[in-house]
């Protein structure tokens, strides 16, 4: 298996993610808080990482819920997944979103979402008059019924 090398910086005191298991596609972001949150059913929240990543060009960072918080308390992810891009430098921050009928506080130090890196390819576009057909067509969403 390939590595790739992520140089990451912490602006405030947190977990490094790691992989969890030898073939985990993912690493666990944790929430860096102050203090606790309550995130009450309906609601959203920006949550900080602490870390600033520095992304190789080529790659993107693709932060995704956890399957856990999903299943036990709703919790998911506005964007999802969520793009970090190979020139951004900020903090890596999480939309969490309650989607479960109880509140869900969020703790310092908790495994808020997952992150995959993947190679990403950049378009050039040519306008054209026309485009090439398919059996497809311009079917759009359920179009091959249920």
């Amino acid at each position: 298996m390939t590595s790739l090398t992520v140089r990451i910086k912490k602006l405030r005191e947190t977990s490094i993610p790691s992989y969890q298991t030898e073939h985990a596609a993912g690493v666990d972001l944790h929430a860096a808080l102050d203090a606790p949150f309550m995130l009450k059913p309906g609601e959203r929240a920006l949550v900080p990482t602490g870390l600033a990543l520095e992304i190789p060009p080529g790659y993107e960072a693709q932060v995704r819920p956890r399957s856990g918080l999903a299943l036990r308390h709703g919790i998911a992810l506005v964007n999802s997944p969520g793009t970090i891009d190979a020139d951004y430098r900020g903090e890596v921050g999480v939309i969490l979103i309650n989607l479960g009928s109880e509140p869900f506080t969020v703790q310092d130090g908790e495994r808020i979402a997952q992150m995959v890196f993947a190679k990403c390819e950049r378009a050039s576009f040519v306008e054209v008059e026309e485009l090439g057909d398919t059996g497809r067509g311009s079917g759009g969403f359920g179009h091959t019924g249920r």
